[in-house]
């Protein structure tokens, strides 16, 4: 299952984030993980959480996003969530259509697998179409 969060800059999205993170970890089972591009959440979330830097990985592509999402998965089969701020800025990929085919794939990866994935974007909710609405 996807979970959006989508906003303008500065709409609290990180917040409600790290809020959702801190419940995760109270409340599921499995493992939690963090995405976030640089290392702003480091003090934020519980050390609990494995939170991972984007920005120590080259995500040139999608298909290695979903490559480093799968090995994730890989080496730990007891994650329950993953949680992924501001999934544009680490992608870095302006086409939104090629977004939502994205969160189409974690979503059916996600209903495989038992993983929730949580994910934070800056765009116009406006905008978006309905292909990434529904996760909204």
């Amino acid at each position: 299952m996807v979970k959006l969060i989508v906003g303008s800059k500065g709409t609290g999205k990180t917040k409600k984030l790290v809020d959702l993170i801190k419940k995760a970890v109270e409340e599921e089972n499995g493992n939690v993980v963090c995405l976030e591009k640089d290392k702003n959440l480091t003090y934020d979330i519980p050390y609990t959480a494995r939170l991972i830097h984007a920005s120590d990985y080259s995500f040139g592509s999608m298909e290695y996003f979903k490559g480093f999402i799968s090995g994730l998965h890989a080496a730990n089969y007891d994650i329950s969530h993953v949680f992924i701020d501001n999934l544009l800025k680490i992608l870095d990929e302006p086409d939104l259509d090629k977004v939502a085919a994205l969160l189409d794939e974690l979503d059916a990866f996600g209903k495989k697998e038992n993983i929730n994935f949580t994910v934070t974007a800056t765009v116009d909710p406006e905008t978006v179409g309905d292909n990434i609405k529904k996760y909204c």
